[in-house]
């Protein structure tokens, strides 16, 4: 058996084409990642981009610590993980507030729509919940048509106003993961 992610058909492939197209405007440098298949598109144009670095992490808390640093050397970065990396991340968080520097996540989320793992729905139904304990601002995008707009006001929060933010990227949008035999 193998999993195989299956998309819902309205899924439009331009959302991540808008998400890279905000970061590349709010001159984004630095972009830490755990591989995950709803975020692979996008981070495949973040390692194609020759300003943007793509940084692969062992674990999203470490994250949470290169965008404080990024930040402290004069770079903009946003965090791509899923909803279960953000239970790894609830220590890191307190750095947001103790350093007030401007962070920005992008959360595929798992346990919701469909979900066929029931390790992924307790941080799935909790991550809103964890974020917003954490001092971070949520926004969440549902729809294709709604991901550059949410990004967008998510980055402008994020960047303009220095408000921590995460933008939850419904499972719904992404797709769910069958098994195949």
């Amino acid at each position: 058996m193998h999993a195989r992610t299956e998309a819902p058909l309205e899924q439009a492939a331009a959302w991540p084409e808008e998400i890279f197209a905000i970061l590349e405007r709010y001159d984004v440098r630095q972009v830490p990642y755990v591989p995950d298949a709803g975020h692979s598109q996008l981070i495949q144009r973040v390692l194609g981009s020759a300003t943007l670095r793509g940084i692969p992490l062992t674990t999203e808390e470490e994250g949470v610590a290169l965008l404080a640093g990024a930040w402290a050397g004069g770079q903009r970065g946003v965090l791509l993980m899923q909803s279960s990396g953000v239970g790894n991340c609830i220590n890191m968080l307190s750095l947001t507030q103790i350093f007030r520097f401007p962070f920005l996540a992008l959360v595929t989320m798992r346990g919701e729509w469909g979900e066929f793992n029931p390790w992924q729905v307790p941080m799935g139904s909790s991550t809103q919940g964890v974020l917003e304990l954490s001092g971070i601002r949520v926004l969440r995008a549902t729809h294709p048509l709604e991901v550059g707009d949410v990004v967008e006001a998510a980055a402008s929060q994020a960047y303009n106003a220095c408000t921590p933010t995460a933008v939850l990227l419904a499972q719904r949008l992404i797709g769910t993961k069958v098994f195949v035999k």
